[in-house]
């Protein structure tokens, strides 16, 4: 059985930028050290992303600090031509090894402060937080091998799993090249990356086995969980969301389709799931359709999460609860981080844009209760 307990670290906005992507990384202790990042978004652009800041809390989510800006580390660059560089889709996660603060995500690139055209070269950065200074290390990239196909490659909005000798398997995706004309075409395939990190580096080492479909831009965001002696990886599609499992974190089974246990199809599509992991049970944080949610854009709230078959692969329909209800925003760019073995939160914002005609009309979402509240919920289970 889960108890959830729905708390708000900050809200409101002021109706030009909203915050997005908040994610949390726990740094052990008692009470653990929570570090929760998040960034500006644009309004009246299309992922238009600013600088990362942080919250923190080291009682426990009762008080927050921040929002406190690290542009000078965690800011966009500029590069040649008038190209802006920052990252996004950023997730903080503890590495027990090292006993660092790790976080990854990838670069996004800007033109006159809208996305660049394609191709867009892409890459998985990573960088380390210091607690006691409460500052980020600069951003730095991932080096991927020297292949075209990796010119357009991220960890962006992914779980990651650490090996209990300090190896990462960092799930990511990546553009596939165009058959004939080398240009990239926006048709993304997943792998798990195998990474070392020593504390301050963080190299590739070599990466598993590659997916992707046919169906609308292939497959993306995936995240990756741990049970036993088995890995389970979940992926985002246009249409469905994909899950599949694995012996050693790198090589798995061909994907399915994410269906309940009678067989029916789970409804999250274009959005991202993320697990949630106890000592001795698997579960799925996710979005879906048939939920009185027409009006909320793709369907991403309210956020639900469920017991997962590691057998079946399937969600125990019966075992659905609500984590974050929905209020008229969606909340399909979320993270999980586990605070203690049997305690893990969610953390979420209330992304501002809706959806057509006109996307960047932020009151649509406020109609229904929405003012770009950033969420943590705190699941304890039994």
């Amino acid at each position: 059985m889960v108890h959830i307990e729905l708390t708000t670290a900050t809200s409101g906005y002021d109706r030009k930028t909203c915050w997005v992507h908040a994610r949390a990384g726990a740094i052990p202790g008692d009470p653990p050290i929570v570090v929760m990042t998040m960034q500006k978004l644009r309004l009246t652009g299309s992922d238009v992303f600013y600088e990362l800041n942080e919250m923190r809390t080291d009682d426990g989510g009762a008080t927050w600090s921040g929002p406190t800006p690290h542009a000078d580390t965690l800011g966009r660059r500029l590069l040649e031509g008038g190209i802006e560089e920052g990252i996004s889709d950023f997730t903080p996660a503890w590495h027990e090894r090292s006993g660092r603060l790790l976080g990854t995500g990838h670069t996004v690139r800007y033109l006159n402060d809208n996305l660049h055209p394609h191709p867009r070269a892409r890459s998985s950065v990573w960088t380390v937080y210091d607690p006691d200074a409460r500052t980020w290390t600069p951003w730095r990239k991932l080096q991927p091998p020297d292949e075209v196909r990796f010119f357009d490659e991220g960890a962006g909005s992914t779980q990651r799993v650490d090996l209990p000798g300090g190896d990462i398997l960092l799930p990511s995706y990546f553009a596939l090249p165009g058959t004939t004309s080398g240009i990239f075409h926006g048709q993304y395939a997943v792998t798990v990356i195998r990474c070392r990190f020593d504390g301050d580096e963080l190299a590739w080492v070599e990466n598993g086995d590659e997916f992707t479909t046919e169906i609308g831009r292939g497959m993306c965001e995936p995240s990756l969980a741990q049970l036993g002696d088995r890995f389970y990886l979940t992926i985002r599609n246009d249409e469905a969301g994909y899950v599949t499992s694995g012996r050693d974190g790198l090589h798995f089974d061909e994907p399915r389709l994410w269906t309940f246990d009678d067989g029916s199809e789970l409804g999250n599509y274009n959005t991202q799931q993320h697990w949630v992991t106890t000592p001795d049970a698997l579960y799925l944080v996710y979005t879906r359709r048939g939920a009185n949610n027409d009006h909320v854009m793709r369907h991403r709230a309210p956020l639900f999460m469920a017991q997962v078959d590691p057998e079946r692969l399937c969600v125990l329909r019966d075992t659905e609860v609500i984590v974050v209800p929905e209020r008229g925003a969606r909340l399909g760019n979320f993270g999980v981080t586990r605070v203690a073995p049997h305690e893990s939160w969610t953390t979420v914002t209330e992304w501002m844009q809706t959806g057509p005609p006109d996307p960047h009309d932020s009151t649509v979402c406020e109609r229904y209760g929405s003012d770009n509240s950033v969420f943590v919920a705190k699941l304890r289970f039994d």
